[in-house]
């Protein structure tokens, strides 16, 4: 692998294929394909398969991807969550390693993927404990001692992983993600417009408009009360915002009391993070 590692990068509706550089942590992405996530088992696998093999491939393959899936194993779990349900059971790994013949192929939560690049090349780098936060259709998170994921013990939340968290009664998603921005706002406007995203929404608190500012501070604001106890018992020192909500970053950065920034680029940092996991668990540093 010291020519680069071949990265996999998984979405509910693209897979990246990329080469990443441990030299410099250089990424060419050497393809960005659609990925259909409702097709059948092998149909989804066969697109992944035609996307690994864009890289040049040795022995092994890194793959970052969204859960629920047993990374330990490469076994995928999605069941209700609208993409790979037909994976349900799947030994994914086996797949790929077969298919593509490969001796390993090593998973990682996209999230912690995230973070982890972040740590290794970009915001949390070198930092002790930090965390990394992504937003977009849920909440990511990845909450990192010396670079590695920390899932167990009362310093963190079940598994990890934020979106476990209930906020006034609520999943933490219903306040804060894609869906609840935009609920949020057509509920407070009183009518839907189909066309829009948060991206519109926060172009459209920049150019003054109150109701989607009012919208942004009060969803990022459950994040911040949230994450804030959180942060203290881990000790978390720094937070980088990642996903595709993250560009609202420059709106919304009073509501945080803590270290935050955003990263400069969500899927790069991915890429990065799942590259390093998969040196080091092949004995790098």
């Amino acid at each position: 692998m010291s020519a680069g590692v071949p990265v996999l990068e998984i979405g509910g509706s693209h897979v990246t294929a990329a080469v990443v550089s441990p030299a410099g942590w250089d990424v060419e992405v050497v393809e960005r394909a659609k990925l259909d996530s409702q097709r059948s088992a092998d149909e989804i696998v066969a697109q992944l398969v035609a996307a690994a093999k864009q890289l040049p491939l040795a022995s092994g393959l890194a793959v970052a991807l969204p859960g629920p899936f047993d990374f330990a194993t490469g076994i995928a779990w999605y069941r209700g969550v609208e993409k790979f349900d037909s994976l349900y059971g799947h030994d994914l790994g086996k797949s790929l390693r077969e298919l593509l013949e490969l001796d390993r192929v090593v998973f990682l939560n996209d999230a912690e993927a995230f973070s982890v690049g972040e740590w290794t090349a970009g915001e949390l780098r070198g930092l002790d404990r930090c965390v990394g936060v992504t937003i977009g259709t849920g909440i990511g998170t990845g909450f990192l001692d010396d670079g590695r994921a920390v899932r167990t013990g009362d310093t963190v939340p079940p598994g990890g992983e934020l979106y476990k968290v209930s906020y006034q009664g609520r999943p933490l998603e219903d306040r804060i993600s894609a869906r609840a921005i935009l609920r949020s706002y057509f509920d407070r406007l009183g009518a839907e417009e189909p066309a829009i995203g948060v991206r519109e929404i926060a172009e459209r608190a920049r150019g003054g408009e109150a109701v989607a500012l009012e919208v942004l501070l009060d969803a990022f604001g459950v994040l911040s009360r949230a994450l804030v106890p959180w942060l203290s018992r881990f000790g978390a020192t720094r937070v980088v915002l990642g996903g595709s909500i993250s560009g609202a970053f420059d709106i919304v950065s009073s509501v945080f009391p803590f270290d935050v920034a955003a990263t400069e680029d969500t899927e790069h940092s991915a890429l990065i993070g799942a590259a390093a996991q998969y040196v080091r668990s092949t004995g790098g540093n």
